[in-house]
C-alpha cells in the first residue's frame, strides 16, 4: 500500500500536520530501506520501542498458547510483526475492533483478522481491547456455563 492510503489523522491532527506526517514516514523509509518481509528489520528500522514491546508481549502470549486481543493501529502493526517473526502467532490473536484508522483496517485484512466490533472508535487508549475481552469472556461463559435446551427442560417448542 501506498503510505498516503495507510497514514490517518491519528486521534485528529489536522490537513497540514497530517501531510508533515506522511512526509516524515515517506523520509524514515527512504533513508532505512527496510525490508517488509523480515519483521525484524522494519522494527529496527522504522519500529519503535512501544511496536516492539507490544510484538514481544503477543510472542510470547503465543509460545504459551495464551490468546491475546489486539486493539487499534499501533497493536495491529506489534502484530504484523510478530507474525512475520513468527506466523504461528496469528493463530492466537483476536482483533477487537476496527479502527477508524485507515491503515488498520488494511492490516487488518493483511493479517486475516475480522474485528468484533466496528464503533467508529480511534481513542488509542484501549477501549476496543476492553470490549474485546470482556465479549470473548461473555462467549466463554456461554459455551461452558448455560444450559442446554435438555438441562433447562426445553424439549421441543410447541407452537
Amino acid at each position: 500500500s501506498k503510505i498516503e492510503e495507510v497514514t490517518g489523522r491519528g486521534t485528529g491532527i489536522d490537513e497540514n500536520q497530517l501531510k508533515n506526517k506522511i512526509r516524515v514516514i515517506k523520509q524514515a523509509i527512504e533513508v532505512n530501506h527496510p525490508d517488509p518481509e523480515d519483521g525484524l528489520d522494519v522494527l529496527s528500522k522504522v519500529g519503535g520501542f512501544e511496536i516492539g514491546g507490544l510484538a514481544g508481549c503477543i510472542l510470547a502470549a503465543a509460545s504459551h498458547r495464551v490468546p491475546i486481543v489486539i486493539d487499534g493501529f499501533i497493536s495491529c502493526a506489534s502484530a504484523l510483526i510478530a507474525i512475520k517473526l513468527a506466523p504461528l502467532a496469528r493463530d492466537y490473536i483476536f482483533a477487537s475492533h476496527n479502527s477508524m484508522e485507515k491503515g488498520h483496517k488494511i492490516a487488518l485484512k493483511y493479517i486475516g483478522k475480522v474485528p468484533m466490533f466496528d464503533l467508529g472508535m480511534r481513542l488509542g487508549e484501549g477501549t476496543g481491547a476492553v470490549l474485546g475481552i470482556s465479549f470473548i469472556e461473555a462467549g466463554v461463559k456461554i459455551l461452558t456455563q448455560m444450559a442446554t435446551f435438555t438441562d433447562a427442560g426445553v424439549d421441543k417448542i410447541s407452537r
